[in-house]
């Protein structure tokens, strides 16, 4: 058996989130590993960086599996992606001996997206939240972002993801507003990039940093709802097709074969030099 770690990439519209349910409930964990399974001829299991939501996406997610395998990991990589759906796929795969992509990590960056048309686009719905015709605060959304650098408690917008655990102290190294321009009009993009995540915070997150924008909320209410680690208070929950994760940084040298837009290995350096 040899322990191959992987970058993944999917759209999950279709599917009830990352981790393995009760069949016949759809997820991307049951659909790797029975393509896996197939390719392998045995049962294979997956461990990843994360667990998305259902309805939530990924270009940078990372897994790892263990597996009997005698040929090239690149032949490996087109096998599993010739049994996956369209909507799912391999981005690389590399021998990985030791390699675990949760324990491993160093940061999780996600990037939501919100268009503010002044009518929908059926052609960028599945990937954006829609809000046609309204106009958003961007400064104020920006500086209800900046209240979320370094580390905090942030019991008011989401639960840990563990079973048991009550640690909902998390550390944020990037979390910024931006606007880019697209073929299809200018979307407005927050990145947030830290230690790990609690169940739904991104989403609650935007959720009420789009309040700010639309002037239902000041900043410094944001921040005392913040302090507050009052999960009640944090009401609006954005969508789920608008959060993609991008990336899971890593010490340099693991994943010397992965590759997504800026290299995994180049911004985990980034990050090592934050936390020191």
């Amino acid at each position: 058996m040899t322990r191959y770690g992987a970058l993944l990439a999917y759209d999950g519209t279709a599917y009830q989130g990352f981790q393995r349910q009760p069949m016949p409930t759809p997820t991307i964990q049951a659909e790797v590993e029975a393509a896996l399974g197939r390719v392998c001829g045995c049962d294979v299991k997956i461990v990843a960086a994360g667990r998305t939501d259902a309805g939530v996406h990924a270009a940078g997610q990372v897994i790892a599996f263990d597996a009997a395998w005698r040929h090239s990991e690149s032949d490996l990589q087109r096998a599993v992606n010739s049994q996956l759906p369209l909507d799912i796929a391999l981005q690389s795969c590399w021998p990985a001996p030791g390699f675990h992509p949760r324990y491993d990590a160093l940061w999780r960056h996600y990037a939501y997206r919100i268009r503010t048309p002044g009518a929908p686009n059926p052609l960028t719905a599945r990937y954006e939240w829609q809000l046609a015709g309204v106009e958003l605060d961007k400064a104020g959304m920006q500086a209800a972002a900046e209240q979320c650098l370094g580390e905090r408690d942030f019991a008011a917008f989401g639960t840990a993801p563990q079973a048991g655990s009550s640690n909902t102290i998390r550390k944020v190294f990037e979390s910024c507003w931006c606007e880019v321009e697209t073929d299809y009009g200018e979307t407005c993009i927050y990145r947030i990039r830290g230690t790990a995540f609690l169940y739904h915070m991104v989403r609650r997150l935007v959720g009420m940093m789009i309040m700010v924008g639309r002037s239902r909320l000041t900043v410094d209410e944001f921040a005392e709802i913040l302090h507050s680690r009052d999960l009640q208070r944090a009401k609006h929950l954005a969508p789920p097709q608008g959060l993609t994760l991008e990336a899971v940084g890593y010490p340099p040298g693991i994943l010397q074969a992965a590759a997504s837009g800026e290299s995994a290995k180049g911004r985990a350096g980034a990050a090592l030099e934050e936390q020191q």
